[in-house]
């Protein structure tokens, strides 16, 4: 249980019983590509990028956004993994990476999500836009008001597969938030991109994703190719509890992509650690509130607080909570009341809100009189 202190700041230093010496942190690897992004999940620090902003072609990492679009309806019951889908001519016909489903036969849902999310199939990926928003132009302009959601700002798309158009962007930001809200939202359908082989029709087809071979920590992702977007990887990793991931676009070869996304991944864990110091809800301090129902209110954080950092300096952590003055009633739930500064070495790596765990109403006459003449001296 944390001490509370009735001032307006709480300082806690964080300790460890046994602190290793200080990392020296050297540059990230060189990454031949055009852009990439290494990014701790919990945390959200970037930890090596180079031009994130950029906005270039995703080839088929398009189709995380296709599958996103998928996995929001499937869990509000607009479609199930159960529905027999009917594979029209354009379905059939679009060229690419295909599943290798046949004109006018009905596929069973499920099977068509493991093709486009394992084979990378474009022909299963048309034939779900066109179930679910009855064309493929319906399905683009649900996968754009999505991206605008979750603040994709350098996005926009096209068509659902992938394949070159002018109008058809992204950045490696971008497909980072996107990748980080696929694991977040939908476990059970991020479980998919682990998936090494799917067979359909008699014919086995691999997942293209090479570190799913090479490295047990890596639990999914997403290749893309064209010509011109160059050879393309989003990938995710855990290793003792700490998820990093990491986009890397426009490199020369499959190898290459991999290559270079698993120096990384391997920078990232050898070099820092990530740490969840708060929980959501958990009651950190609280609030004297002028006015109220109740006198106080407890405070605390709406989201879990992580924080990634150098390895060796957990010790060097402190975390001040700044609260807001003069508080009156009534006070929302979840209004924000403060704020969580975490420093290292003095300088603030995090801040989140500090928000109230539950409602005050406005208490009755004599306690807001009582309060008027008691702020007054305060």
């Amino acid at each position: 249980m944390l001490p509370k202190f009735l001032i307006t700041c709480l300082l806690l230093i964080v300790s460890l019983s046994a602190s290793a010496s200080p990392t020296i942190i050297p540059a990230p690897p060189s990454v031949p590509a055009t852009s990439y992004l290494l990014l701790d999940f919990h945390s959200g620090r970037v930890l090596a990028e180079k031009d994130a902003e950029m906005q270039v072609e995703p080839a088929s990492i398009t189709k995380l956004m296709s599958g996103y679009v998928l996995y929001k309806a499937l869990a509000s019951g607009t479609i199930s993994v159960e529905d027999e889908v009917l594979v029209s001519e354009k379905a059939w016909r679009t060229y690419g990476s295909r599943m290798f489903i046949e004109v006018n036969h009905r596929v069973r849902l499920g099977d068509l999500l493991r093709g486009m999310v394992i084979q990378s199939g474009n022909d299963a990926t048309v034939a779900l836009a066109e179930h679910l928003a009855g064309t493929e132009s319906g399905f683009v302009a649900i996968m754009n008001a999505e991206a605008q959601a979750l603040g994709m700002n350098g996005s926009h798309f096209a068509n659902a597969t992938g394949m070159p158009h002018e109008n058809h962007y992204t950045t490696a930001h971008d497909i980072a938030v996107l990748m980080r809200a696929v694991i977040t939202e939908f476990p059970e359908h991020y479980a998919l991109y682990k998936e090494r082989e799917f067979t359909y029709n008699g014919i086995k087809q691999y997942n293209r994703n090479k570190l799913l071979w090479r490295d047990p920590s890596v639990d999914g992702g997403k290749t893309g190719h064209t010509e011109a977007a160059g050879y393309c990887l989003v990938v995710s990793a855990e290793r003792d509890g700490m998820r990093l991931i990491t986009v890397v676009l426009g490199t020369d070869s499959e190898d290459a992509r991999a290559r270079h996304s698993q120096a990384l991944l391997n920078y990232g864990y050898r070099f820092f650690e990530t740490h969840r110091l708060y929980g959501a809800g958990e009651a950190l301090t609280e609030a004297r509130v002028w006015k109220g129902a109740q006198e106080k209110v407890g405070l605390g954080l709406d989201g879990d607080l992580y924080v990634t950092i150098p390895r060796g300096q957990y010790s060097k952590l402190d975390a001040m909570m700044e609260l807001t003055p003069n508080v009156e009633a009534p006070v929302a739930k979840g209004a924000a009341l403060g704020d969580v500064n975490v420093s290292l070495n003095g300088e603030v790596i995090k801040s989140q809100p500090l928000v109230a765990l539950e409602a005050v109403d406005e208490g009755g006459f004599v306690r807001r009189a009582t309060d008027a003449v008691l702020k007054w001296f305060d």
